[in-house]
């Protein structure tokens, strides 16, 4: 009954917001996210911890105006997702202002495969669909399966209505469907700043342990595909800002383990970054660091 009622849920939330006029859509994603900001749950919470390890220093009454920043630019990605395959050509190119795109267009022009790696930031799928209609660029993604299963399949279908390629995260199959898509010169977007595997890499983010996946930097070194951080952040505008930063070069020497390690940390420096600069559109709200999965572990 919880499973079928979350899809019901998701399901009037595309249907429903779709139909409002974006000023309204807006309007009602600052409502909502003001009310669970007020409520003090754990998404709530969890966001505040988090974020007092990218404010250090932060007292009770910053770490609060920013949760509750954070809550409203995490009910904007929902309204704009919600949003997104009702949005217009034109809609769609004026979207998104990213930093040195070249970097990306000038490598696929190359023929040469590009892995984007991409945090928590703002909206990736805003970046997404201005990927595939501003520049014409399909590309292929990796998405976690959520339950219940039709819900997962509501986001596969709705990715995909955006021009993107979603494979499932579980099933083992998705990496060498990466390689392939890379080794053709094609382009594959990855976020990165959660590890969802036990196979991450560990890595210092913000002064602590947490892992990250392996998978961008592996791609990159199997594939000779180039490796871009992308950090995004939104303003007081509609459109999305974002910085296509430079590449993460592989290490001339090393094990293929030291490598990835090397090249996973520089991401998290760069996320470190970006998400330093605009703390309210990191939307993490759940358990990061493994000292907080291991408090978890050590209450169960």
């Amino acid at each position: 009954m919880r499973d079928r009622l979350t899809d019901a849920l998701y399901g009037l939330g595309w249907g429903a917001v779709r139909m409002l006029p974006e000023p309204a859509a807006a309007a009602l994603g600052r409502t909502i996210a003001d009310a669970a900001w007020k409520r003090r749950g754990k998404g709530v919470l969890r966001l505040e911890s988090n974020l007092a390890r990218v404010v250090p220093g932060a007292g009770p009454e910053r770490l609060a105006e920013l949760s509750k920043a954070g809550m409203r630019s995490y009910m904007r990605y929902w309204m704009e997702s919600f949003r997104l395959p009702s949005w217009t050509q034109e809609r769609a190119q004026h979207s998104f202002d990213p930093k040195d795109i070249h970097l990306l267009t000038d490598a696929l022009a190359a023929g040469r495969g590009v892995v984007l790696a991409l945090p928590h930031l703002a909206n990736w799928d805003v970046a997404g669909i201005w990927v595939t209609r501003a520049l014409g660029i399909p590309f292929t993604t990796v998405a976690e399966r959520l339950k219940p299963e039709s819900l997962y399949d509501r986001f596969v279908a709705y990715r995909e209505s955006l021009g993107m390629e979603v494979l499932p995260h579980t099933g083992g199959s998705a990496f060498g469907t990466l390689a392939r898509r890379l080794r053709d010169g094609g382009l594959v977007c990855l976020v990165a700043d959660r590890d969802l595997s036990a196979s991450g890499v560990e890595v210092s983010f913000f002064g602590e342990t947490t892992r990250m996946p392996a998978g961008p930097a592996l791609l990159a070194q199997q594939t000779g595909a180039l490796l871009l951080p992308v950090t995004l952040w939104y303003d007081e505008t509609p459109v999305m800002k974002g910085w296509v930063h430079p590449p993460v070069e592989v290490p001339e020497s090393g094990t293929r383990a030291e490598k990835t390690s090397s090249m996973t940390q520089a991401l998290a420096d760069v996320f470190a970054r970006g998400i330093a600069e605009h703390p309210e559109d990191w939307h993490m709200l759940q358990r990061l660091w493994l000292s907080d999965l291991e408090a978890r572990e050590d209450h169960a």
